[in-house]
């Protein structure tokens, strides 16, 4: 392979952010960007202009995963694939998935200017909807095109409207059966993706790189508690089947699960909890938690996952209660392709650039990509390691350390 300098455009690239960040339903410098609404059409139009611009096809599945393609001298190999999503979480901030979009848009545009010529085609995949806003699974996009979906269960979701996916896809424009999205047996040779930290390790250490080893992936669990309402004032205590008590010490029982199991990797939030009727003189009747768990090996996962149905069954047969566990999914952990965490490693040692080894406790479209073909991942620092809050900053120094490494790590993969 030729001897490649490429050379990132910041200010180009910033300007890109900014003019993304405006298509927004929130006030700057919150963004938010749900996924088929009409801010978030004008977003994927604005980055299918860009990519047709930089001189890539661009086309479109039935789910709206958009593919930017740079065709290889040899384009009957399989292709090497770059990308992330673009969709955000209400009031979020500009930089989780986009880096992935925009800086592997730069990447093939620094490739390109340098005369580079991929003998595998280089390809820009934009994700849909990796966030779960809308309607509550996350990674639509990846789970369809790597087949872990359930296709039929997938159209037939429904948003909080009472709007099925199928329904909204359709009137964003994106028709025709959801089985073609899966992508054919050996279409990407590798996968590599660009995403900010989400969490302070690489700035604590102060290395602007991190070579992503593995991914842990979340269980998630909902659980009901149906006890018996009443006025505040009149039951007595003794008498009481009271819902939120229940959840309340699930709550703390996953918080002692989760530090019991011996992995320094495995977390559990509960970061839902309805209560109905909701009034401070009523005694709770019914109760709704949700349970996030996660580890990069399923084994405490799991045990948390067991854990917390044994709890439920425990506290409502002593409280008098009605419960049950629902588990929404359970999806295992992924292990980053060895080939290229050490692609990437090399590639940092040959620009002089420092690199650590890491997993990432939040999951991402690699996870699932990884299901289908080499996938590995690319972590720059963010500020404190704040993510999905308006004030999540990547610097401009950061992503361009972050997009050189891309660039260089997709000329090694799609040389061969």
């Amino acid at each position: 392979m030729m001897e490649l300098n490429p050379v990132v455009d910041a200010e180009h690239l910033m300007r890109e952010f900014e003019e993304l960040a405006g298509f927004s339903d929130a006030e700057p410098p919150a963004v938010t960007r749900v996924v088929f609404t009409e801010t978030d059409l004008r977003a994927r139009q604005f980055l299918k202009e860009s990519c047709a611009h930089a001189g890539l096809l661009v086309r479109e599945d039935a789910l709206g995963n958009t593919f930017a393609r740079w065709e290889g001298t040899n384009p009957a190999l399989p292709a090497v694939g770059t990308g992330s999503h673009m969709d955000a979480i209400p009031h979020s901030g500009r930089f989780d998935g986009t880096v992935g979009v925009l800086g592997g848009l730069e990447a093939l545009r620094a490739l390109r200017e340098t005369g580079f010529q991929p003998s595998r085609s280089l390809e820009l995949l934009i994700f849909t909807s990796e966030e779960p806003t809308r309607f509550g699974l996350g990674c639509l996009g990846s789970r369809a095109l790597s087949g872990a979906a359930d296709l039929g269960a997938l159209d037939r979701m429904v948003d909080k409207e009472g709007r099925s996916l199928e329904q909204v896809r359709t009137a964003a424009g994106f028709t025709g059966p959801l089985t073609a999205v899966t992508l054919p047996d050996s279409y990407y040779s590798a996968f590599v993706e660009l995403h900010i930290e989400q969490g302070p390790l690489l700035e604590r250490n102060g290395v602007p790189i991190g070579a992503v080893t593995a991914i842990a992936a979340p269980a998630a669990l909902r659980v009901k508690f149906e006890g018996t309402g009443g006025h505040a004032g009149a039951v007595l205590m003794p008498d009481r089947h009271d819902a939120l008590c229940a959840a309340a010490e699930l709550i703390l029982d996953v918080e002692k699960s989760a530090r019991s199991t011996g992995s320094p990797d495995t977390v559990a939030t509960v970061g839902f909890c309805s209560v109905h009727p909701g009034a401070s003189n009523s005694i709770p009747s019914r109760v709704t938690v949700e349970v996030d768990i996660r580890d990069i090996a399923l084994a405490p996962r799991n045990q948390v996952v067991a854990d917390v149905k044994h709890v439920v069954a425990e506290m409502a047969a002593r409280r008098g209660l009605q419960a049950g566990v629902e588990i929404l999914n359970a999806d295992p952990p992924a292990t980053m392709a060895p080939p290229i965490v050490d692609a990437v490693l090399a590639v940092c040692s040959q620009l002089g650039i420092a690199c650590q080894r890491m997993v990432s406790r939040a999951y991402h479209d690699s996870l699932y990509m990884a299901r289908i073909c080499p996938t590995g991942m690319i972590f720059i620092p963010c500020r404190a390691g704040v993510s999905h809050r308006p004030d999540e900053f990547a610097s401009p120094e950061a992503i361009t350390q972050g997009v050189q490494v891309l660039a260089l790590t997709l000329a090694k993969l799609s040389s061969d």
